[in-house]
């Protein structure tokens, strides 16, 4: 039987700070964000530091952690600006993300493959100022060899192309590419990598990502974030955290609480 784990939740609070960044000032807080969302049963807290500051800007950064009791996740991509920023704060973990200017959001996994040898001084940096890196890839084995020998101890596995196949109603390509994320949790885990997941997720596909037994974290956002503004983020997050436990309970057997 495999080995599953308590199923933990990261909650993105980017998309708060993009609301606030609409206006100016100060509000909505993205720390206030943060701390409703761990009373919420988040596990951690996720946010992007962009090159271009779209949301999350550096004195977020410095607030989060210094006032969540919480790990944060901070995602960046691999420049000699956020690895300075990263070694300066010391998050409890980095997660290295591709970035390109024009883009809307994240739009797929890092080529570890294609990457290695910039990717290297990077992790080994990090991994040396005891901060947990992880490499938001696309679930396929080749990028999972690769971070194995890059010595990450972590992947994050796209989740995206899943998600936007169930919500076009493409129920061969979503079938696919769940076996894919299935596969590819699977090898990670094999390999000796923590396995979390994230892009995409909302209440729709949350269950079926949740009963893969290898993954260990999910982190979720933009979704939560519009979901919030009909029934607040408690409740948005109340709900995904019960979604969640609902389905690593049918997979572990265990009635539900």
């Amino acid at each position: 039987m495999q080995q599953t784990h308590k199923l933990r939740l990261g909650v993105n609070i980017d998309h708060v700070a993009t609301i606030r960044n609409a206006r100016g000032g100060g509000h909505p807080d993205p720390l206030r964000a943060a701390r409703l969302a761990v009373e919420a049963g988040a596990d951690g807290i996720t946010a992007h530091l962009r090159e271009d500051r779209r949301h999350i800007g550096d004195e977020d950064i410095h607030r989060l952690v210094d006032d969540i009791d919480v790990p944060l996740n901070l995602e960046m991509a691999a420049t000699d600006e956020m690895l300075e920023i990263a070694l300066r704060h010391k998050p409890h973990a980095c997660c290295l993300v591709p970035e390109k200017r024009e883009e809307i959001t994240t739009e797929g996994g890092l080529d570890a493959a294609a990457g290695h040898n910039h990717l290297a001084p990077f992790v080994r940096d990090l991994i040396d100022a005891k901060i947990r890196v992880s490499l938001f890839i696309d679930p396929h084995p080749v990028q999972l060899a690769v971070a194995k020998a890059l010595g990450a101890p972590v992947v994050e596995l796209h989740t995206g192309a899943y998600c936007d196949a169930v919500h076009e109603g493409r129920s061969d390509d979503a079938a696919s590419e769940l076996s894919r994320l299935r596969e590819a949790a699977q090898t990670g885990a094999e390999l000796g990598l923590e396995v979390h997941a994230g892009h995409g997720i909302g209440y729709v596909t949350v269950g079926a990502i949740a009963e893969i037994p290898q993954l260990v974290e999910l982190n979720i956002g933009h979704f939560l974030v519009g979901e919030a503004i009909f029934g607040g983020l408690d409740s948005a997050i109340r709900r995904m955290r019960a979604l969640m436990d609902q389905a690593r309970n049918k997979i572990t057997g265990q009635a539900s609480a």
